[in-house]
């Protein structure tokens, strides 16, 4: 029996491990970091309830509600108008480079499509960001004037 030991240079250990870590367990670990913490809160909240029921104290059911977050329509837009910025220019950085010929560890051939993808993405951002604007303009108004009553 002949065993020969492959020889991977250290350049082909990265280019063959970088599109798995990126692809394959990123995804898995933030997968695994969102079910974590729902599953923390949750036996939290359970926790509660148990104390509650061996107590016999009223519990409150606004407890076991999911929360959300207090956001107004002028704060949503504007998260769409950072995100479309965000897009737009990595999409044009990335077609400049793929414009001078840069090759970033092999990815050089996907730069253009990368680029063109991101661009649309982020033009179509603006758009659905000035459109939205326009649209909501007098639900935005009446948020503004009901928390300069509340203050």
């Amino acid at each position: 029996m002949n065993f020969t030991i492959l020889s991977i240079t250290e350049e082909a250990l990265i280019d063959i491990l970088m599109p798995i870590c990126i692809c394959v367990v990123l995804p898995v670990a933030i997968v695994w970091i969102v079910s974590h913490y729902r599953r923390l809160d949750t036996d939290r909240k359970a926790e509660v309830m148990i104390k509650a029921i061996e107590s016999g104290t009223p519990v409150d059911p606004a407890f076991f509600k999911p929360q959300k977050k207090d956001r107004t329509v002028k704060q949503d837009l504007l998260d769409r108008l950072n995100g479309a910025c965000v897009t737009s220019l990595m999409g044009a950085a990335f077609l400049l480079l793929s414009f001078f010929g840069v090759d970033f560890m092999g990815f050089g051939r996907f730069l253009p499509v990368a680029g063109a993808v991101m661009l649309a993405i982020g033009i179509a951002l603006f758009i659905v960001y000035f459109v939205g604007k326009k649209m909501l303009a007098k639900e935005i108004d009446a948020e503004e004037k009901k928390l300069d009553e509340q203050q």
